[in-house]
């Protein structure tokens, strides 16, 4: 395949980095006929069917909400990890209608496999008391806290019998009881330092986690519970230089050893995962079956988190503003837009008067696209079909928020990456 390779200058070949491009978001899901056309993906026992093998985002559309969610309140859940709570917003007024007080270091909201509970990792950065606090969607509120060793974050097994614990600093995935967080059995990853975020291919055999401290991801056979490989990615000629908002941005030659990879997300398709790379300021393109890289888009500075849009033709993409892991106040962070489609990139939209988008998701209706703002204490609404913001004032460095509820039929976890 072909290295898609974006230069720093076409990033902005749209406008200036205050402009905005009008992205469609309001496309209708694909239709049974083209669906059942594709040749169907044989899953492990005891996952849900794909429904649409060229779009595994088919059943996230646009208020395609499952009963189980009917009745959930609708909040914005972000998680304060310097100052160790919940803030809750009401997306309809904008304001925050609640605080709640979980364990140390709060890292991120996720949903349930089930999705009938919200929880919120608490992996106590440098300590020994990690915790998971449910939170009831029916109701807003916390219930009692479960002892869990490094909660960094948490995903699900496609088949739900597992909820994988992300111990981070242990270089370790364990995985528990879904319900009960008891452990189950651990899967090592000792080259994988930093292991943090992943996705999961179509039919769930395998996830690819990556690896922040190696710059590099890891591949897990989930059916015989081992590690398949390690891939080092590879670094661009250049990246976006530190410093202040300028427009066009400034490059400097790359003189990283290695990158910094963040988010991971799958191609509607399935043939390609995409991983945030923060060091790297842009994406880098896999084939997840060889455990390949086959190309690279550059996107914005401290380049973070992936949320795929809901008609699942677009991915957006925050860039964090830094590749300092603890950034300055009011950087020049942004939100680029890629299409799925011909993977390039066709908006970059500017946090108004700076700031640092890092991770979140849109809206069930797709309008909007929620982040946390990491080092402002502040938390970003997006509007998707111009890139206009709107803040709201949260807590003390926030990061993984949850937008509830949100479409799709069971969680594989992170912040609601739903199938």
């Amino acid at each position: 395949m072909k290295a898609f390779f974006v230069p720093a200058l076409a990033v902005l070949a749209f406008g200036t980095l205050g402009a905005s491009y009008v992205v469609g978001q309001s496309q209708p899901p694909a239709s049974s006929s083209a669906a059942s056309s594709a040749t169907p993906i044989t899953t492990v026992p005891g996952m849900p069917p794909v429904i649409d093998p060229r779009n595994v985002y088919s059943e996230t559309a646009a208020n395609r909400l499952s009963a189980v969610v009917k009745d959930h309140l609708q909040r914005v859940y972000v998680p304060n990890l310097r100052s160790n709570n919940v803030s809750v917003i009401d997306p309809a007024t904008m304001k925050v209608v609640d605080t709640l007080k979980v364990g140390m270091s709060p890292q991120h909201v996720v949903p349930s496999w089930d999705l009938k509970t919200l929880w919120v990792a608490n992996n106590a950065e440098g300590r020994h008391d990690g915790s998971l606090t449910p939170i009831d969607p029916l109701t807003g509120k916390t219930g009692k806290s479960v002892k869990v060793d490094d909660p960094y974050n948490i995903y699900f097994t496609p088949d739900g019998k597992s909820a994988i614990v992300v111990a981070e600093a242990r270089k370790r995935l364990d995985f528990r009881d879904p319900q009960t967080m008891e452990m189950q059995y651990s899967i090592a990853t000792p080259r994988c330092g930093g292991i943090n975020h992943a996705d999961f291919s179509l039919d769930g055999r395998y996830a690819i986690f990556t690896c922040e401290f190696d710059g590099t991801v890891a591949k897990i056979d989930l059916v015989d519970r081992k590690v398949l490989g390690y891939l080092k990615l590879s670094l661009p000629k250049t990246r976006f230089k530190e410093g202040t908002r300028s427009d066009p941005p400034a490059t400097e030659i790359c003189t990283s050893s290695k990158g910094m990879p963040q988010d991971i997300r799958i191609s509607p398709d399935g043939k390609h995962f995409y991983v945030a790379d923060m060091d790297a300021d842009g994406v880098h393109v896999l084939d997840g079956e060889s455990l390949k890289e086959v190309g690279f888009i550059q996107t914005g500075l401290g380049t973070h988190g992936l949320y795929p849009s809901r008609d699942g033709k677009r991915l957006y993409v925050a860039n964090r503003g830094t590749h300092k892991i603890h950034g300055k106040r009011d950087g020049p962070g942004a939100v680029t837009v890629i299409d799925f489609a011909t993977e390039k990139v066709v908006a970059n939209w500017a946090i108004p008067d700076g700031g640092s988008p890092d991770m979140g998701n849109v809206s069930a209706d797709g309008k909007w696209l929620w982040l946390s703002g990491r080092y402002d204490d502040e938390v970003y609404r997006i509007d998707t079909s111009s890139g206009a913001v709107e803040k709201v004032k949260v807590g003390g460095e926030p990061h993984g928020l949850t937008v509830w509820p949100q479409p799709g039929r069971y969680s594989l976890g992170h912040t609601g990456n739903l199938r």
